[in-house]
């Protein structure tokens, strides 16, 4: 089953259970997906799974946001979104694991100082994408080359 079927099973789901919440994550979902199948590089799994995984992050960054202005009552909201939204997310990997690929990439590159950390980042990159937090794995990067 593809994303986009399992989106539009889970919208009916939710909408069976009478879940709000839930509805309300996986509909942003949906939309996204429709917009990802009438742009013109069209809908794939790889696209899909970065569309996703934007609306995942803006729902944490807004709800971050919202808990500095104390409004935590939207933040709540704004992170159930977010739960929803990463079940269908590949499984994150921890800080060790990220570490362990940071050095594999540093030992491929020859990278010895911060000036190599655009080459580090590159080599990362194509190995974790998607399944790490981009300033995570940068912080990373400079805490290992620096």
């Amino acid at each position: 089953m593809g994303i986009e079927e399992k989106i539009n099973a889970d919208v009916k789901a939710s909408m069976l259970a009478k879940d709000s919440k839930r509805l309300e994550a996986v509909r942003a979902l949906k939309s996204v997906i429709l917009l990802l199948k009438t742009s013109p590089e069209g809908l794939t799994e790889d696209s899909a799974m970065k569309a996703i995984q934007k609306e995942y992050k803006k729902r944490k960054e807004t709800a971050e946001i919202y808990i500095q202005q104390n409004r935590q009552d939207l933040a709540d909201d704004e992170i159930a979104q977010a739960k929803v939204m990463e079940e269908y997310l590949p499984k994150q990997l921890s800080e060790d694991e990220i570490r362990a690929e940071v050095k594999k990439a540093i030992d491929q590159t020859g990278a010895s100082s911060a000036a190599d950390m655009g080459k580090v980042m590159g080599a990362v990159n194509k190995v974790i994408a998607g399944r790490a937090d981009g300033k995570l794995v940068s912080q990373i990067v400079k805490e290992m080359l620096g």
